[in-house]
């Protein structure tokens, strides 16, 4: 009978911290991005950063489902939000690209990075009304991301316009129905 409570009490434990590891490992994979991208292996960080995509849209949707939803999630979420597609895909573009702008890549790049996280930090404290307020810091990582990709194509002024638009969007007040 012990061993059965006990057995019980671990797989609850467990469970209300399954989307906490989702979010987590969205974190484990932001960190891996910013670390591969500082080493020169831009393409495995884009890789990275996707996969990070993955895990935030499935954290929510886990705890969502398994009716586990928390403060400590939520915060623990923006935080990893702001890793993964706050500063890895700022640091993906500066690599890439905007730091051969010098000093305003250099600006740009920290700016993104401030927008996204001031548009997490409006996001914790405004109560859930089925809308954001400016463009969700994920959308902006996932297209800051994906114009890494347009490298070959794009003229490289075109990055420090994206960087910055997306940046100003994110701080924006329109606002977007939640999916």
């Amino acid at each position: 009978m012990f061993h059965s409570d006990v057995i019980d009490q671990t797989i609850k434990k467990l469970r209300a911290q399954t989307a906490n590891m989702l979010t987590l490992f969205n974190l484990g994979l932001g960190g891996f991005a910013i670390l591969v991208a500082i080493n020169g292996q831009l393409s495995l960080s884009v890789v990275l950063i996707f996969m990070a995509a993955l895990a935030d849209r499935f954290d929510g949707l886990v705890a969502r489902k398994l009716n586990i939803e928390s403060d400590l999630g939520k915060q623990l979420d923006s935080m990893s939000d702001i890793v993964s597609f706050g500063v890895a895909p700022a640091i993906l573009l500066y690599q890439g690209i905007i730091h051969s702008f010098g000093y305003p890549g250099l600006f740009f790049t920290v700016f993104y990075i401030g927008c996204g996280a001031f548009r997490l930090a409006r996001f914790n404290i405004t109560e859930n009304n089925g809308y954001f307020t400016g463009l969700p810091i994920t959308a902006a990582g996932c297209l800051v991301t994906l114009s890494y990709l347009g490298l070959p194509i794009f003229p490289p002024h075109l990055y420090l316009f994206i960087i910055l638009i997306l940046a100003l969007f994110m701080i924006a007040s329109f606002k977007l129905k939640k999916l």
